[in-house]
């Protein structure tokens, strides 16, 4: 070989080296730019809007126009009803302020950690409750038609509640007010007291007879009650006005009907505050009785009401979390919302004891009032000598420390006589440990105090429109966990949905405007929700913690707030808090088989409650009631595991695109082992279908989308190809 040719070889050997090491850096930098891609979940960046715009793709979610909206709006939806009127009784029940105590640990161990998780999975797949749990895994998605039954099943009867607020709201602007005074009967010759109002009270009458208009069992119909009717009417009217436009129509009411009964419990405080009494009542509230923490039904009841108050299971939380930006910082979120419910919780329990111990004081006035003047009687009448009455106390004018003292003389002193004298002690404290909750509170207690205030219809207004803003954020929340996951998932337009939903849920509604109502309200809220969210919420722990992974939902936490939760969370959702489900379950199911099945059905002739038992028909309803909410869990397993449905559009057959784009992916995922939070190189992932608007974008290459099936995606291998038709590839 000539020497020049040995020259010439080794240059033609530097080119086809240096040729090698651009091709193999070219591939690096490309795998670079692959390994720094980022998959997107309908999130839209400022930097990418005209990659999106090119793309055709449409389906934009909607997002909280502020922090503070989105905040304001869990806020309305876990504060609720049951902080006014619920809390405050089990307070008062289970040992005063002692009940704090069971109740503050159970918000550490079951709310908080539970509310976390739903916000951080609404917020990271971004779809409501039937995407979301359809998602981490699809043989597991029932979870979700579940949460939407149960919300259906609350929002049927808890709109009625609204309606019943807004019906004392608008017969609250007179002087007096009409719940103040028994109404009189004229007869041809004399008038006299309503007997019913006479044996019971006047708000007592008014609420039973005047606004229910109520029946003597759940068997007896009466017909339609047409003021609640009107007011049922108004409060679906304002729910779907609300929620027609989203959260967009929803989220500006937030600032109102959220804020508005924090200025109204201050308010009422602050006026309790100034009355004579109300600080006998707060001081019998908060003293604690230790004892009472050691029975099991304390920590039961706490429970429960911790995993109400919070609304998990419904999917309100999971909806409003899903509008969120990728990166917020749910986990402040989660303990910010839980501790606003706790202190709004105590702070209502001060106000009802505040204003109920007001009550009572003026109640043991009229007592002991009464009781001096039959001691006066019984003096002229010499059943009881005026020697043993001591002679600075005068019975005209007594007080109740007099009195209690003369009480107490006269019973040491007829011993044997005294109780044909029906004499009544008249202590505050008896009357502070009437037991009084719900309807109860509200409706009759409660009115029945603002009857004594100074200036009374003001304040009744103000009560009453506070208990309907409270319903109402509630409401939204509910409505919402409703309307956002079926939309997600059957792409019906919001607008429509909301309508036929609000409308259909008033015809259904009307069940609980008949003169038997209250009783189908009860119904409802003792079957309807309370062990299928247990059910569910348990189901959506075992999802996220065993199904999918705790380590790896975890990983997915890290990458989307930037920083690792605590490991408190870890031990909670993967041991503490499905054991602690599952304990609070049996529980229920145990309490409930003990108690017999029945309501409170109010009888006209005695003027009092009467607990009857439901008919035969009445117990089907209750089992059906709890069967229709969980049915969907079972259902949808079975459907999935035995494929008996086509899962065509779960392949890549189904998958459209265009300009190396991907137009329309599958709903249905069979994503159990796809992470979270997309981050990932493709070989660390096991090639899974994508949901609606799944995309990864390839960093630092604005034109260029890849999926990721294979190395580099249909997508790369496709970019130049802009007019290709859809095909089974």
């Amino acid at each position: 070989m000539p020497k020049n040719s040995k020259v010439v070889k080794r240059e033609l050997d530097d080119d086809v080296i240096e040729s090698v090491k651009d091709l193999l850096s070219n591939e690096d930098s490309a795998d670079d730019a692959f390994k720094k891609s980022e998959l997107i979940v309908d999130v839209q960046e400022e930097k990418d809007i005209d990659v999106e715009e090119e793309s055709e793709v449409e389906d934009e979610r909607p997002a909280w126009n502020s922090k503070l909206q989105y905040i304001l709006a869990q806020v309305g939806f876990s504060v609720g009803l049951g902080n006014v009127w619920r809390f405050p009784y089990l307070c008062q029940k289970n040992g005063g302020g002692a009940y704090l105590l069971p109740y503050l640990i159970l918000l550490l161990v079951i709310g908080i950690p539970l509310f976390f998780l739903e916000l951080s999975v609404g917020q990271r797949i971004r779809r409501g409750s039937i995407g979301v749990w359809n998602y981490i895994s699809p043989k597991l998605g029932g979870i979700g038609f579940a949460s939407c039954v149960v919300c259906f099943f609350v929002a049927l009867y808890y709109n009625v509640i609204i309606g019943w607020s807004l019906f004392y709201f608008s017969q609250s602007f007179q002087q007096p007010l009409p719940w103040d005074q028994c109404p009189l009967v004229k007869n041809a010759s004399h008038t006299f007291v309503e007997p019913e109002c006479e044996k019971s009270s006047a708000t007592t009458y008014y609420w039973y007879r005047e606004a229910l208009n109520i029946s003597s069992s759940i068997s007896e119909s009466g017909g339609l009650n047409w003021k609640m009717t009107v007011c049922l009417l108004a409060a679906w009217v304002v729910v779907c006005l609300a929620m027609i436009k989203g959260i967009q129509s929803s989220g500006k009411i937030m600032y109102f009907s959220s804020l508005f009964p924090y200025v109204v419990l201050i308010c009422f405080l602050i006026r309790a505050l100034l009355l004579n009494g109300s600080i006998d009542g707060i001081r019998h509230m908060f003293t604690p009785k230790l004892e009472m923490m050691l029975e099991p039904k304390v920590w039961r009841e706490a429970a429960t009401q911790v995993f109400f108050a919070l609304g998990l299971g419904f999917g309100g939380v999971i909806a409003f979390s899903s509008y969120n930006k990728r990166d917020n910082n749910c986990h402040f979120d989660a303990v910010l919302v839980s501790f606003i419910n706790f202190f709004t919780s105590v702070l209502a329990t001060l106000v009802v004891f505040a204003v109920l111990g007001f009550k009572a004081n003026v109640i043991n006035e009229k007592c002991i009032a009464e009781n001096s003047k039959m001691i006066v009687k019984f003096l002229k009448m010499g059943n009881i000598s005026k020697d043993i009455i001591p002679h600075h106390i005068n019975l005209s004018s007594v007080t109740a420390e007099d009195y209690h003292l003369v009480y107490d003389i006269i019973q040491k002193v007829k011993e044997e006589e005294f109780p044909a004298l029906h004499l009544n002690s008249c202590q505050i404290e008896d009357e502070l440990n009437k037991a009084v909750q719900g309807t109860g509170l509200a409706f009759i207690a409660f009115t029945e105090a603002m009857t004594h205030f100074p200036a009374s219809p003001f304040w009744s207004v103000m009560f009453f429109l506070m208990l309907v803003n409270l319903g109402l954020g509630s409401m939204f929340g509910t409505i919402e966990g409703i309307i956002t996951p079926v939309v997600d998932t059957f792409k019906v337009r919001k607008e429509i949905l909301t309508v036929i939903c609000c409308l259909l849920a008033f015809c259904i509604g009307l069940i609980f405007v008949q003169r038997s109502g209250n009783y189908f309200v009860t119904m409802f809220d003792d079957y309807s929700a309370t062990l299928p969210l247990l059910i569910v919420v348990i189901l959506e722990n075992i999802a996220v913690s065993f199904v999918y992974g705790i380590d790896k939902f975890v990983e997915d936490l890290k990458d989307m707030l930037g920083f690792a939760p605590n490991r408190y969370y870890y031990y909670m959702w993967k041991y503490i808090s499905p054991l602690m489900l599952l304990s609070l379950l049996i529980a229920s199911v145990v309490n409930m088989g003990l108690s017999p099945p029945g309501y409170n059905a109010w009888i006209e002739d005695k003027a009092s409650e009467e607990f009857l038992s439901y008919p035969t028909w009445g117990l089907v309803v209750c089992i059906l009631l709890m069967v229709l909410a969980i049915l969907p869990v079972p259902a949808v397993f079975v459907i999935r595991h035995c494929n008996l449905i086509d899962n065509s559009s779960g392949n890549l057959a189904s998958v459209t695109y265009k300009r190396g784009r991907v137009l329309k992916e599958p709903v249905n995922l069979e994503g159990d082992d796809a992470s979270l939070i997309h981050g990932k190189i493709s070989s660390e992932m096991s090639s899974p279908n994508f949901g609606k608007n799944i995309y990864r974008k390839q960093s630092g290459s604005p034109t260029l989308d890849t999926a990721p099936n294979g190395r580099y995606g249909i997508g790369y291998l496709m970019a130049d190809m802009p007019d290709m038709p859809e095909s089974d590839l």
